[in-house]
């Protein structure tokens, strides 16, 4: 009886490790998809991420990601101003096409 507990005590705190964790997942993963308000912006965060996420060797992956996090929060601020808003468009897609072709090298395809 004794070790039945113990067992349900240890799973229950694995349990709630596993939530805990996947709340704190939860958490960066909502920071990383705050959106620009711009389509094309948003679409190419998007597939930046998910190419760095799947295919950028762990030891770069950093790099990548302080990268994309930054351009997201200007993006964002740039949104928030209604003159630059309005260029943001074609600015996106032309970051779009310059980091095609810099992501292909790790098998990325936009």
């Amino acid at each position: 009886m004794r070790q039945a507990t113990s067992k349900a005590a240890a799973n229950r705190r694995q349990v709630l490790s596993l939530t805990a964790g996947i709340a704190l997942l939860a958490g960066v993963t909502t920071a990383h998809a705050q959106s620009t308000g711009i389509v094309a912006c948003d679409d190419f965060l998007t597939k930046y991420d998910a190419c760095v996420v799947s295919k950028v060797p762990e030891a770069q992956r950093a790099m990548y990601k302080t990268q994309i996090d930054q351009t997201r929060k200007a993006w964002v601020d740039m949104a928030k101003n209604p003159s630059a808003k309005a260029t943001m468009e074609a600015t996106c897609k032309q970051t779009l096409d310059a980091t095609k072709a810099s992501l292909t090298a790790y098998g990325c395809s936009f």
